[in-house]
């Protein structure tokens, strides 16, 4: 089964479709001007706006639930692993890719807000809403809530669990089913609670953590900072076949940066765009402005921080053909790639800490990942059933859900990571068709929303003076 699941991977993730993601991102990249830049200011400045109603939350929660999901464990292992088979120079294409991908992540999560629903008294959106509103593939949109579900539901839970296990067993000697058993208990009683808590948890957690983790990071950084540079250059010439250790591993470089950015910050799959959703906005944009940002925190800031800490501390191993009989470095014999390479640099610094503060970090960031999961999961639901059909299947929707992370914290780490991919690209190609076709209302809103701003108002969404179709909740 494994080795089935994995050779889809080869396929899914091969050189076309890494291609293809980087040619979408650039292609909306180009249409929205290089909003990524321009707009900067303007994605700081609405980060802070937007008022949290009965219907919906705040752009900052709304946010806070679309990091869930991005600053998950693939901020530390994932990361960890683009080096362990990509080399160094992953690292650079998890940059690029994240860079251009965050207008990718505008152009879905102002969708998401465009073609919103008030649903059970709060507001619902995603692809699969905008597929069918904007698309009019009724289809196709039932097609991807049913995918979303089993990806977010099924596949997608296991990775975080997986790596919280293993860093608590590195640390503490815990037993996975035990760390299984815990998660489980405190996600229940979480995501019983629905998207209000979830919102109120992730925006106490989120930030914290992060906040943590970052300055941790600089320390390490600081410690090392004569070696800053050479780091630097090895990133960049490992990048292009430019370095001759890692010779001939630019394709590999590309696809495990690619994977493992788009894994951690989610750009172009769908998932932040139910968060964005949620959001209480007077105008779609400024929730697409914020989410584009929220790329940035993920990958431009912690995968980064990670991977510094890694590469300046030397605590890594490379193995190009991932079955671990062959590397290329091995500065850590008979260590597993994942949150161990961050925690022997951590150590580094401060000996016998590191193998904790990771466990504690994987913890904190990959609790509220499997938190946003649920709620996406449960968006999809709600867009396919109605009344006590929706209630029982919300329900039945729990159960599998933590029976997955506790499945995926005793499962092997390799099985973890392959289900999650599989998830991972099939949402993606999905979505990116949509994303495609129905860019055009999109670059309105965008349009609009700079219009206003130019004559000095605080931009309001008037969908059918714009002659947007099917934007009933703006029309109210």
């Amino acid at each position: 089964m494994e080795e089935i699941i994995l050779s889809i991977n080869d396929y899914l993730w091969g050189p076309w479709m890494i291609t293809f993601y980087f040619g979408l991102g650039i292609f909306f990249t180009l249409l929205t001007r290089f909003l990524q830049v321009r707009l900067f200011k303007d994605m700081l400045v609405q980060i802070g706006k937007g008022e949290k109603s009965d219907e919906g939350v705040s752009s900052f929660q709304a946010l806070s639930i679309s990091l869930s999901g991005r600053l998950g464990t693939g901020n530390i292992a994932g990361t960890a692993t683009a080096i362990a088979f990509g080399g160094p120079g992953a690292i650079f294409w998890m940059c690029a890719i994240a860079f251009i991908g965050a207008s990718s992540a505008f152009i879905e999560s102002t969708l998401a807000q465009i073609y919103k629903v008030k649903q059970d008294g709060q507001y619902r959106g995603g692809p699969a809403y905008y597929i069918e509103k904007g698309i009019g593939w009724k289809w196709y949109a039932r097609l991807f809530a049913v995918v979303t579900i089993c990806a977010t539901a099924l596949l997608l839970p296991g990775i975080q669990a997986n790596s919280i296990a293993i860093g608590v067993e590195n640390a503490f000697r815990l037993e996975p089913w035990v760390t299984g058993t815990a998660i489980t208990i405190i996600l229940g009683f979480i995501i019983i609670g629905g998207v209000k808590r979830i919102a109120n948890v992730a925006q106490v957690v989120v930030p914290f953590i992060g906040i943590i983790y970052i300055l941790f990071a600089l320390g390490i950084i600081i410690i090392n900072i004569s070696d800053l540079p050479d780091v630097i250059s090895l990133i960049f010439r490992s990048a292009f076949n430019l370095d001759a250790t890692y010779g001939g591993m630019m394709g590999s470089a590309i696809i495990w940066g690619v994977k493992r950015s788009l894994y951690s910050n989610e750009a172009g799959q769908g998932s932040g765009a139910h968060a964005a959703a949620a959001a209480e906005v007077s105008h779609p944009v400024k929730q697409g402005l914020v989410q584009a940002f929220s790329v940035y925190i993920d990958t431009l800031f912690i995968c980064t921080a990670t991977a510094l800490m890694i590469l300046l501390t030397g605590m890594y191993n490379v193995q190009p053909d991932g079955s671990g009989s062959m590397f290329i470095v091995e500065n850590l014999p008979d260590v597993e790639a994942g949150p161990a390479y961050t925690q022997a640099a951590i150590d580094t610094a401060l000996p016998g800490k590191g193998a904790g503060f990771v466990a504690i970090s994987l913890f904190f960031f990959g609790f509220p990942a499997m938190m946003a999961f649920y709620y996406i999961a449960e968006v999809n639901v709600s867009y396919l059933l109605k009344g006590v059909y929706y209630k029982i299947t919300v329900f039945l929707l729990k159960i599998v859900l933590l029976f997955s992370a506790f499945y995926g914290a005793i499962r092997s780490a390799k099985l973890a990571w392959a289900l999650g991919d599989l998830g991972l690209a099939i949402m993606l190609m999905l979505n990116s068709v949509a994303l495609i076709i129905l860019v055009k209302p999109a670059l309105v809103a965008l349009r609009d929303y700079e219009a206003q701003k130019k004559r000095g108002k605080d931009p309001v969404f008037h969908p059918i003076r714009l002659g947007i179709k099917n934007a009933d909740t703006w029309k109210k």
